[in-house]
């Protein structure tokens, strides 16, 4: 089944703007990528692509952390198609967009996501230490005292 709906941790850190009574879903990259290939290999692909399209916001944490194989693309393809124009969707990246495209690699499926997430996005490109790494430090600093 598809992972819960987000996390207390990172609601707590990072979506306190968000409004509370949207149906969202945060899936890290790899996680979500994995359990649909098992819905797929279990016949449950279809319900598990439409709960997944319900949800008023999708983010996809550490997108491109590793490279696309086939199932995964084709799904990546799908959800951003299902969802382009009808519902949110976020996805985090410690890559810059530009390689993006290599990540999901074989051109026209790359092309048709791209050109549905990248000319109707809005971006932002965070620039600094990561706040894992700051929130890291203050943790072992409130430990020391």
């Amino acid at each position: 089944m598809i992972e819960q709906l987000i996390d207390s941790e990172w609601d707590d850190r990072h979506n306190r703007s968000i409004d509370r009574s949207m149906k969202r879903a945060r899936f890290r990259y790899n996680r979500l990528f994995a359990q649909l290939k098992m819905a797929k290999a279990n016949g449950s692909i279809l319900k598990e692509m439409a709960r997944i399209e319900r949800q008023d916001l999708l983010i996809i944490d550490d997108f491109g952390i590793q490279p696309f194989d086939h199932p995964a693309r084709l799904s990546l393809l799908e959800l951003i198609e299902d969802r382009h124009g009808k519902r949110s969707t976020i996805l985090t990246s410690q890559l810059p967009v530009k390689q993006w495209h290599d990540v999901i690699g074989e051109q026209t499926v790359a092309d048709a996501v791209l050109d549905r997430i990248v000319h109707s996005a809005h971006r932002a490109e965070l620039k600094g230490d990561s706040l894992r790494k700051k929130w890291g430090k203050k943790t072992a600093e409130e430990h020391e005292e």
